[in-house]
């Protein structure tokens, strides 16, 4: 069975560069908020197009202390897309406020502007877009809501790394964007680890104290806080990776024209790119026909395991429908258009590393199949 990803072949390739990293973090005996953290930091920021960027210990984390930091809790709501992965609406209950869905886009599986005004309520404390599949949801129609109410926009990037809106960087057009670092994301680490970044600096500091027990320095504790720091060998690890994440990208996009060109005839619906959008390819999300059960998702995917091909769905289920949340999530219209996508979404391996030869049996089995 080909693997639908090898988490190991950057460290193959780049063995050299961290291992030189990982020791030089042992010899230092600086573990935690140290150098090395800093240093990532300041990299990371400057990548993202942001002034500030603050390591901390994974992207739920990051998506907490943004909304902490904006004093959101219990009685408020926060507007999240109905399509993305459970955290995005995890990380709002567990500061005690209630997710609202919006529905998405079908071509694009983004949040949809015009169903995010509709689920806008006086209770709506931010809006959380999340840049699903290596894609910037639509920022300039999203921001403009956002400042006619008033409420902050603070984007998951926990996808898009290196993705870009209008020339813009994910995570640098809201009031925040939050970054996770999970093995398998565009910029990996080789366990839990994410950052936010920023361009008010006191926001940027307020988020440096909230992941460190609301620590100012020293035994000065000026508010609750939670820890969720980055350690120093994550930071190293990702201070070797991201100076290759141009590059990784850029195979994830030539990987993705390989794909457009040779299943331009197959009977799917292709990623659709947002005119003024850089995607950075998470993942390669095709669609299957919605009401076909020979043609369906599952048929194609149970094709393709047969032809020794693995393939993952991101995600099966609308938030809605997830059983931890179904009593936990509000909304106004139902997000139907986002239950018809998890029903027919389907992720292609398509990683930087991929082999060629086993891109072409990817396709090859699709093509099979049609």
């Amino acid at each position: 069975m080909l693997p639908f990803h090898d988490l190991a072949a950057q460290y193959r390739a780049h063995r050299e560069e961290i291992d030189a990293a990982v020791a030089r973090v042992l010899a230092s005996g600086e573990y935690v908020l140290g150098a090395e953290g800093r240093a990532f930091e300041a990299a990371f920021a400057a990548h993202a197009g942001a002034r500030f960027a603050i390591g901390v210990a994974s992207g739920m984390a990051a998506l907490e202390i943004a909304l902490l930091a904006h004093g959101i809790g219990p009685g408020d709501e926060v507007v999240i897309p109905a399509l993305t992965a459970v955290p995005t609406a995890m990380a709002v209950l567990s500061v005690g406020a209630k997710p609202r869905l919006a529905d998405v886009d079908l071509a694009t599986l983004l949040m949809d502007p015009a169903s995010l005004a509709d689920e806008i309520t006086p209770r709506t404390r931010a809006i959380v877009p999340v840049h699903l599949y290596g894609q910037c949801a639509d920022l300039v129609a999203i921001g403009a809501l956002a400042a006619r109410h008033g409420i902050p926009v603070i984007e998951d990037c926990a996808q898009a790394h290196g993705a870009k809106d209008q020339g813009r960087a994910a995570g640098s057009v809201g009031v925040a964007g939050c970054f996770s670092f999970y093995p398998t994301k565009n910029l990996g680490a080789f366990g839990d680890a994410g950052a936010l970044v920023t361009n008010d600096a006191a926001l940027a500091e307020r988020f440096a104290r909230l992941r460190n027990y609301g620590n100012r320095g020293g035994f000065d504790f000026v508010e609750p806080g939670r820890n969720e720091r980055l350690d120093d060998l994550h930071a190293a690890i990702l201070r070797v990776k991201l100076r290759h994440l141009d590059g990784w990208n850029a195979r994830r996009r030539a990987n993705a024209a390989r794909y457009r060109e040779a299943l331009a005839a197959a009977e799917l619906a292709l990623p659709v790119e947002r005119p003024g959008v850089h995607h950075v390819y998470h993942q390669f999300v095709v669609r299957s026909a919605p009401d076909e059960p020979r043609r369906s998702r599952d048929a194609l995917r149970d094709h393709l395991a047969r032809a020794g091909v693995a393939t993952l769905v991101h995600y099966p289920l609308a938030l809605q429908q997830v059983e931890a949340l179904r009593e936990r999530v509000v909304f106004r219209h139902p997000p139907l258009r986002a239950v018809q996508a998890a029903r027919t979404i389907l992720s292609l391996p398509i990683y930087p590393e991929l082999p060629a030869e086993h891109q072409e049996q990817v396709i090859r089995g699709i093509l099979g199949f049609a």
